[in-house]
C-alpha cells in the first residue's frame, strides 16, 4: 500500500516537476539563467528529457559530457559551436572525474556564462552534485532558482522507510 501511494505521488511530482521545467525554459526568453534538474536516476533524466523535446517547441539542445572533461564552459562552447540553441541541457556531471575541479572552475568563470549563452541552461545534477555546487560553486549554484526535483532525496527515502517500520 504504501509504495504503491509512493509511487503514485512520485508520478504526480513528476509530472509537476517536468511542467515547472518546461516552463522555466520559455520564461528564459532568450536569456541567460541557470536550471538545476536534480535526479538520481541516469535513465529518468533521459526519460524527461525525450518528454520535454517530443512536446515542447523549443530548440533544445542537449551534450553529454565525457568523463575527462575539466571545464564545463569549455564543453559548452565546443559543443554548441556558433549556434545559439533555444535551451541546453548538458548531462553526465555525476562520470566527471574531476568533478570538484570542473565545478571551483565553473564558478571562477560564471560570469562568462551570463555573457556568451544567451539561453537557458539546464545542468542535469544529482544530490551528490548538488551538494559539491553548494560547497564548491556557491555563487554560481545561487544564480538558478530552486532546484527542480525529478525523484525523492535518498534521505526521504529512509525516513519513509523508517516511518513504514514504525507503523
Amino acid at each position: 500500500m504504501i509504495s504503491l501511494s509512493n509511487s503514485e505521488n512520485g508520478t504526480a511530482n513528476s509530472t509537476a516537476a517536468t511542467k515547472r521545467l518546461t516552463r522555466a525554459i520559455m520564461v528564459s526568453g532568450g536569456e541567460f539563467s541557470l536550471i538545476l534538474a536534480c535526479c538520481n536516476s541516469v535513465e529518468r533524466q533521459q526519460q524527461v528529457l525525450n518528454v520535454l523535446t517530443e512536446f515542447s517547441s523549443a530548440d533544445i539542445h542537449e551534450i553529454l559530457l565525457s568523463p575527462a572533461t575539466d571545464t564545463l564552459y569549455t564543453a559548452i562552447t565546443t559543443a554548441i559551436g556558433a549556434t545559439l540553441p533555444e535551451a541546453l541541457m548538458v548531462r553526465g556531471l555525476e562520470s566527471v572525474i574531476q568533478i570538484n575541479q570542473l565545478i571551483i572552475s565553473t564558478n571562477m568563470m560564471r560570469n562568462q556564462f551570463r555573457k556568451e549563452f544567451r539561453f537557458p541552461l539546464v545542468l542535469w545534477i544529482n544530490d551528490e552534485i548538488l551538494c559539491k555546487l553548494v560547497w564548491l560553486a556557491p555563487d554560481f549554484k545561487d544564480w538558478a532558482a530552486s532546484t527542480i526535483r525529478f525523484d525523492v532525496p535518498q534521505h526521504q527515502l529512509i525516513e519513509a522507510e523508517h516511518q513504514a517500520i514504525s507503523a
